[in-house]
């Protein structure tokens, strides 16, 4: 690591890593402080621990709003999702862990399968601005797809309205199926939610340093001890870049 990698990731003498709050798999806790605790956090301490610095976690409400920052000087990395919309102002590693996302439907459903979801006619309600919600974006071709902002406000809305599918994140889509009677999740995936480090496009000397981090992190079992270490069902060690 040369000295202009810590110039640009620590410019304050400190590394600024912004965290996702409304990733449940990636922010587990606080401690007692009220700082974030969980995956993303403990990944942004062993970088923080590797360029010497000390770390401050700056926590956001949503992937949005953190990808919001990233010409603001606000954050040195940020520990979201890769996607090509933020991709235009953040420099992103190969992902450290991933996600599965999939769909859930009411009972009586006639949907069975992923491929019968892009038809015409069906309606999909989803995370406004979540990683996954991006994918579809890019990919649904012929449903309607219908953003609303946070989680809860999803699945009253997925309720509510009676739609025919609701996107999320496996694991949560395990607990908000348990609350309607004859709902189901269906098998497989339509997309991974590869969980990455950013950094702003300016620093464009630091993207290999992060990336090598984040490449040894998935080889030495460092990603799979933080997995295990906070308990979290869902989330995979990514494959290697």
């Amino acid at each position: 690591m040369n000295d202009k990698v810590k110039a640009e990731l620590a410019p304050t003498g400190v590394l600024r890593a912004g965290i996702n709050l409304s990733n449940f798999l990636l922010v587990t806790g606080r401690s007692a402080d009220g700082s974030p605790e969980g995956v993303s956090p403990d990944m942004a301490r062993a970088i923080a621990d590797k360029l010497g610095v000390p770390l401050q976690l700056i926590p956001f409400k949503s992937p949005g709003e953190l990808a919001d920052q990233a010409e603001n000087n606000v954050w040195d990395i940020g520990n979201i999702g890769a996607e090509p919309q933020r991709a235009q102002t953040i420099s992103f590693t190969a992902a450290y862990c991933e996600i599965e996302a999939t769909y859930m439907v009411p009972g009586g459903s006639p949907i069975k399968a992923i491929a019968d979801v892009d038809k015409k006619g069906v309606r999909i309600v989803v995370a406004a601005r979540a990683a996954y919600c991006l994918w579809l974006e890019n990919n649904i071709k012929n449903a309607e797809l219908v953003q609303v902002t946070g989680a809860d406000a999803t699945l009253k809305k997925f309720v509510d309205d009676k739609f025919d599918v609701m996107a999320g994140l496996r694991p949560g889509l395990i607990k908000d199926v348990e609350k309607i009677a004859g709902a189901r999740i269906l098998d497989g995936k339509f997309s991974a939610v590869q969980q990455a480090v950013g950094t702003p496009k300016k620093n464009t000397a630091s993207v290999a340093f992060l990336s090598q981090f984040v490449e040894e992190a998935k080889k030495s079992g460092l990603v799979a001890k933080l997995i295990e270490k906070h308990k979290v069902k869902g989330l995979s060690v990514a494959p290697p870049a």
